[in-house]
């Protein structure tokens, strides 16, 4: 491997005085007298103030806390090494796979620290053509911190519609170019948020929408967010006379998404009030008198459209099939009885897509990828060769293509792009990635183990061949645990700076997930919730018991439902790891369903509200409630960013404010809150900021420098 201008990370295990050793002066936090009342009981909540995301006050606290945290990390002497060493990691050239539309290919590229990828097209007849730029999102802003979150063309391709997201918010516009002059020719619509775009011809496109809390004097970050509208747009007319499809007050749901199908033929609408399962709809759109057909009404079940012939329509579904699979109906006979199974369900979990008049089954097989070509009938044709043990995704197309792109990653080979040919299923190489290490000097191995109750887990642990297991190994335990969300192989050039130094990264396969089916996810969901911090934790003894790691080179990481599980981990054992990182998490149990679209987790959590039993289980494990005082808890680093309409920052600022009153002894505990950012970082730069700011983090307070060196 040729090496870089800054040589590799060789980690020094030699024992250094810690950051944390210096004693931090945290921002005083204002305490008020605010409980509420669950069943009778009063609950204090004396950090509520925090979660006024308009206040000066709350300005204020966010500034002061940063201020500390900033200092602390800044003062890390190797902090700035390791930056430049993730910006060198960072800086290769990252392709996405073609699409043709119209009269030419588009594809997006990052040449590898631009703040965003770039559209491009080439044209169909000359593919070796000089690649044009059709649209640059590092042109939107000058802090690189609006981007482009989605992009749908016209079905003759003439047409562009495209969304972008200011500041990190979920809360989207959407513009509309002619894709031969590259101008403007509607829009900016506003207040779109979880939506798709699907065009309908060349005439309009359909787009989901909620009424901006900003307009009724609310939040537009924080305040509840319901009646979820499916919108028509009629090309270059008022957004005020878009037509109402499905939803609003009229049919009162939280989420709710429309798409043409591609012979343009049907409306298919899907309605839900959870993050998973739906009820179906299709609208026959040659009838303009006709209404809806509905498909499937329980809102607990998932059934997808994936494929039409006409009115036969095929169906991917759990349904009678907690591993999922595909059915096959005609739209004049819909009812379950006349399903009929055209793929039918496995000991593995099933996925599926279509394309060249072919459907394509994506099993996970202990959390790995395995890909088989079905004809409209069921009957197998193949086992697609796959380069290796990973994740394949992309495996769609249009009904008359002969040819699909798919991608393969792994934790250790970057996403590259694979040229499928439909009809004889030959595979070739499109488009690799060049990168600055050598993937052969690392290994993933699957180990399984089991949890507290029996259940056996698996989980992937990465690192650098020939790792000695002596116990001192700073390793990353990342898990998440919720959403029937599947956590697969997958690359980041960050975490390559952390295997590259000689850390481990360990991934279990938690309950509550989709790796192994709707039971799975089920057994980790409500009154089984302890299921998945049970699951966490026996990970981590595992990574204990066999010499991994110990608990003084041991950080616990999860964002999101993940930054839940890690503040109930650390809060349920306080001396499970040295470090905590619970990033955008869900950490206030009780109130997360008042915020945002945060009612639609409540089929995986239950809420306060419901039962008395619900309200007692959910406070039983809620990070916010269970902090203690004088209790050490691990050298903490809580992240959020201000623009989180997901996971509102109330949560981390609560959690942050109630942590700092009540820890003891001589591990910092942080709050870093990213500016212009949502519940993921926007830009480049902001994610490599964030990832030096955290493995810095880790490893100052592991009391590890890693070092570069020849």
């Amino acid at each position: 491997m040729k090496k870089s201008l800054v040589s590799v990370l060789l980690l020094s295990f030699l024992a250094v005085p810690t950051l944390a050793q210096e004693a931090l002066d945290y921002p005083e936090t204002r305490k008020i007298d605010k409980s509420h009342t669950y069943h009778g009981e009063q609950v204090p909540d004396p950090y509520f103030w925090l979660e006024d995301d308009r206040s000066s006050e709350t300005e204020a606290w966010v500034k002061a806390q940063n201020q500390v945290t900033d200092a602390f990390l800044d003062s890390i002497p190797f902090r700035p090494a390791l930056e430049k060493r993730i910006k060198e990691l960072m800086n290769y050239e990252r392709v996405s796979a073609p699409s043709k539309h119209g009269r030419f290919y588009y594809y997006s590229k990052n040449d590898g620290l631009q703040n965003h990828s770039v559209i491009y097209r080439v044209p169909v007849l000359d593919p070796e053509a000089e690649p044009e730029v059709f649209l640059d999102p590092n042109t939107f802003s000058a802090d690189g911190t609006t981007g482009l979150s989605a992009i749908e063309f016209s079905e003759d391709g003439s047409l562009v519609a495209y969304a972008i997201t200011e500041g990190g918010s979920d809360w989207r516009k959407v513009l509309v170019l002619d894709t031969a002059t590259k101008n403007r020719v509607d829009g900016p619509l506003e207040d779109v948020k979880f939506s798709a775009l699907s065009w309908r011809g060349n005439h309009g496109f359909y787009y989901s929408s909620y009424d901006n809390p900003d307009k009724a004097e609310g939040s537009q970050l924080s305040s509840k967010t319901h009646e979820h509208k499916l919108l028509y747009h009629e090309l270059k007319t008022p957004q005020a006379e878009d037509k109402l499809i499905f939803g609003g007050s009229e049919r009162p749901t939280r989420y709710i998404g429309g798409y043409v199908t591609e012979d343009q033929r049907f409306l298919v609408v899907t309605a839900a009030q959870n993050t998973s399962g739906n009820q179906l709809f299709i609208k026959d759109l040659n009838d303009p008198e006709g209404d809806f057909v509905q498909i499937q009404d329980d809102y607990m079940q998932t059934a997808e459209v994936i494929h039409n012939e006409r009115s036969k329509f095929f169906m991917l579904t759990n349904i009678g099939a907690p591993n999922y699979r595909v059915v096959s109906f005609d739209l004049s006979q819909p009812q379950k009885a006349n399903w009929k199974d055209v793929i039918p369900e496995t000991a593995n979990v099933l996925n599926a897509s279509s394309g060249g008049g072919k459907l394509f089954g994506t099993y996970l097989v202990d959390a790995k990828s395995e890909v088989k070509q079905f004809d409209t009938q069921g009957k197998l044709e193949r086992k697609v060769e796959l380069p290796g043990i990973g994740t394949a995704s992309g495996f769609s197309a249009k009904e008359y293509d002969k040819d699909l792109y798919f991608s393969f990653t792994s934790f250790t080979n970057p996403t590259t792009i694979y040229k499928y040919d439909i009809p004889s299923g030959n595979t070739t190489l499109h488009r690799r990635p060049k990168v600055d290490f050598n993937p052969d000097d690392y290994q993933t191995e699957q180990v399984f183990f089991k949890s507290k109750d029996g259940t056996r887990i698996p989980m992937f642990i990465v690192s650098k061949k020939g790792l000695e297991k002596n116990g001192k190994n700073p390793t990353d335990l990342y898990s998440y645990g919720g959403f029937n969300i599947s956590l697969t192989p997958s690359f980041s050039a960050m975490r390559m700076a952390w295997l590259e130094a000689g850390g481990v990264f360990a991934m279990p396969n938690i309950r509550g997930g989709g790796e192994y089916g709707e039971e799975w996810h089920l057994a980790g969901t409500k009154m089984n919730k302890q299921n998945v911090f049970d699951d966490f934790a026996a990970a981590a003894q595992y990574l204990k018991d066999n010499n991994y790691t110990s608990t003084p080179y041991l950080a616990i990481s999860g964002r999101s439902n993940g930054g839940l599980l890690v503040g109930a981990t650390m809060t349920q054992k306080p001396d499970i790891s040295k470090v905590a990182l619970p990033g955008v998490g869900v950490l206030d149990m009780l109130r997360y369903h008042t915020f945002t679209a945060g009612a639609g987790w409540a089929a995986d959590y239950g809420t306060a509200d419901e039962s008395p039993e619900m309200f007692e289980y959910l406070r039983g494990y809620s990070p916010y409630h269970n902090l203690k005082p004088g209790v050490e808890y691990p050298a903490t680093l809580v992240t959020t960013a201000d623009h989180d309409d997901r996971v509102v920052p109330a949560h981390s600022f609560k959690f942050a404010a109630r942590l700092q009153e009540y820890h003891k002894g001589e591990n910092p505990v942080l709050i870093r809150i990213e500016t212009k950012a949502g519940h993921g970082s926007v830009s480049t730069e902001q994610v490599i900021d964030y990832w030096a700011d955290v493995y810095a983090f880790v490893w100052a307070n592991m009391g590890v420098t890693p070092k570069f060196g020849e």
